[in-house]
């Protein structure tokens, strides 16, 4: 791999994962995490080996499931508060959905 793209992607790992931090919004959150997901897929599936790239596709489906359910549960949330801040996570179905969703992203 070319060193100015690992750099670039690495540099889009730190860069997602800041936003991801200090996001106080959940689509500032959900865009932190996507920046990471499409940052690591290249970084996976580097050796052009059959296991990796199967590796990558399973990693890309699991997160992308992740992200709608993370999507889904801020959306439940906004619904029944009214508002899309984070601290405001009160509703126990949107709870359970972002549970689900942080743990499928880890």
């Amino acid at each position: 791999m070319n060193p100015y793209a690992k750099l670039t992607f690495l540099m889009s790992l730190m860069l997602g994962t800041a936003i991801t931090i200090s996001s106080n919004h959940w689509m500032s959150a959900w865009a932190g995490l996507e920046i990471n997901t499409l940052a690591i897929i290249p970084l996976i599936s580097k050796s052009h080996h059959p296991r990796a790239i199967e590796a990558a596709i399973k990693y890309f489906l699991v997160q992308a499931a992740a992200s709608t359910l993370l999507l889904f549960a801020s959306m439940i949330n906004a619904w029944n508060t009214g508002q899309w801040d984070i601290t405001q996570l009160n509703h126990p179905t949107s709870s359970m959905l972002l549970t689900t969703a942080i743990a499928m992203k880890m």
